[in-house]
């Protein structure tokens, strides 16, 4: 196990290293001129040779003059030292403006991530268990819709439903303007305003992950060591649960847990309908304002859950079923 643990974190930093060379050239040829989008609104208030002076200073200072190779190694020094640079947008240390939109992100995915697992886990099994049966045919054609609209259009039905009609949540927004009150009283606000975007997106996540306990638990089922189980007269719950979940589980566990790391991903067209700043509005407006520092340390974090997420599923096997070795 450590032997493998060894090869693969190796792995993971040479991958690493690989996407900040790939990353690092992409944005370099993005068109567009960051010195110039930083000093945009001084442009009508100074004299075009004082313009002319300060936009040549800000190119030397954010070295856009050096050689592509030269400013990739300057970025990749102090990235390595844990200082992931300055926001040209912001004014800000990237680290410090990075924080509220993550924990922004991992709270309202945190309730996402858990209420489907609640709903699609027992819905797939039954429904497998029930194969062809009414119950069954009902969910084939709820998933089936669910899985071909986009998350957009659930989160315009539920503003409407919710919001206009019902009047039950807020249309959008994280807080109420000029709110006072206790940290409780507070919680509760932020909770009454997150409540319609989580429920949006759950309601978009139901339909995949549970045709996908579906098929995995119907392929489970019809196993030969299923069809022992009940030949031994082991009660149907126990067969379930026990034998044919744990069969399926092997399936299924790849796609629970890259699920679950989605707690860190923004969901962006609904961030920006419902007014969340979170990373993918953030990662959006980044982009749009040229920030480049913000984008380069946001998209590495994403490559860095993704090597993580890959190490967690290959592990995961041999803990799911120990025929499966992880120790080559």
């Amino acid at each position: 196990m450590l032997k493998y643990l060894v090869k693969r974190f190796a792995y993971m930093i040479f991958v690493f290293f690989i996407m900040t060379i790939v990353l690092f050239w992409l944005y370099s040829l993005i068109p567009g001129d960051p010195a110039a989008m930083a000093i945009q609104h001084l442009k009508d208030q100074l004299h075009p040779d004082e313009y002319e002076r300060m936009y040549l200073q800000y190119r030397e200072m954010y070295g856009l003059d050096d050689p592509v190779y030269v400013q990739y190694f300057r970025w990749a020094s102090t990235f390595l030292r844990g200082d992931f640079g300055w926001s040209r947008y912001y004014k800000k240390e990237v680290i410090e403006i990075i924080k509220t939109p993550l924990q922004t992100t991992i709270t309202y995915n945190l309730f996402v991530v858990t209420a489907v697992f609640l709903i699609t886990i027992p819905l797939g099994i039954v429904s497998a268990v029930k194969k062809n049966s009414t119950f069954d045919k009902i969910v084939q054609v709820v998933t089936v819709v669910g899985y071909s609209i986009p998350s957009f259009i659930f989160a315009l039905v539920f503003i409407y439903i919710f919001a206009v009609r019902l009047g039950w949540f807020p249309v959008s927004g994280m807080r109420t303007p000029n709110f006072s009150g206790t940290q409780w009283q507070a919680f509760l606000d932020l909770a009454w305003h997150m409540g319609l975007p989580i429920i949006a997106l759950t309601f978009a996540s139901l339909g995949g992950m549970t045709r996908y306990v579906r098929a995995a638990m119907i392929d489970a089922l019809a196993l030969d060591c299923i069809r022992t189980a009940r030949a031994k007269g082991l009660k149907e719950r126990v067969v379930i649960l026990s034998h044919a979940w744990r069969n399926a589980l092997l399936g299924i566990v790849t796609l629970m847990i890259a699920f679950s790391m989605s707690l860190f991903s923004g969901a962006l067209i609904l961030e920006t309908m419902f007014n969340i700043h979170g990373m993918g509005k953030f990662l959006y407006d980044s982009l749009r304002n040229m920030d480049y520092n913000v984008t380069l340390t946001m998209q590495l974090f994403y490559v860095v859950i993704a090597l993580i997420t890959n190490l967690l599923i290959d592990l995961s096997y041999g803990l799911v079923d120990p025929r499966v070795r992880i120790d080559k």
